[in-house]
């Protein structure tokens, strides 16, 4: 097991201890021998798991960030506020790579992504409170593809 993506709601209630439950189950990962993490960019889940893996970065320096971007930034960003953009580019900043998998914005460009994210994992991180979205679908598809699948709400 080298690869591990995220999938998550784009709300969620940050709190102490869902930041506790996401690190263990990334430092869990890494222990497994994982060392490089996909992530699609989206607000929510997905930039709280970017950001915890540059901090763990420091504790495990073979670790690479790969972010999968569904559209260019400026089409991904749209509706966004001021700190969730600057949340957003500082992320990219910090990644090992970055890859941009479609050249517009279409209408199923975040499920192509999605699949992209789970195609390039052994493993996935979620936060899923709703089996019917975006989350939800991911997982489905992960649950297919026979990768392995942590919900941090059940840690």
């Amino acid at each position: 097991m080298k690869t591990c993506c995220f999938t998550g709601h784009r709300i969620i209630k940050i709190t102490s201890e869902l930041v506790q439950r996401l690190r263990d189950a990334i430092v869990n990962v890494i222990e497994q021998g994982v060392t490089d993490f996909y992530d699609g960019g989206a607000i929510g889940f997905d930039m709280l798991a970017a950001e915890m893996v540059i901090e763990l970065k420091a504790e495990y320096p073979d670790i690479k960030l790969h972010m999968l971007l569904p559209c260019p930034a400026d089409e991904q960003i749209k509706g966004w506020n001021k700190a969730q953009i600057a949340r957003y580019e500082k992320i990219l900043q910090a990644a090992d790579s970055v890859t941009m998998l479609s050249e517009h914005y279409m209408k199923d460009c975040m499920k192509r992504r999605n699949e992209q994210l789970v195609e390039d994992s052994d493993c996935c991180i979620c936060y899923c409170t709703n089996p019917r979205s975006g989350t939800g679908q991911t997982l489905r598809f992960a649950l297919n593809r026979g990768i392995r699948i942590v919900n941090i709400l059940n840690l």
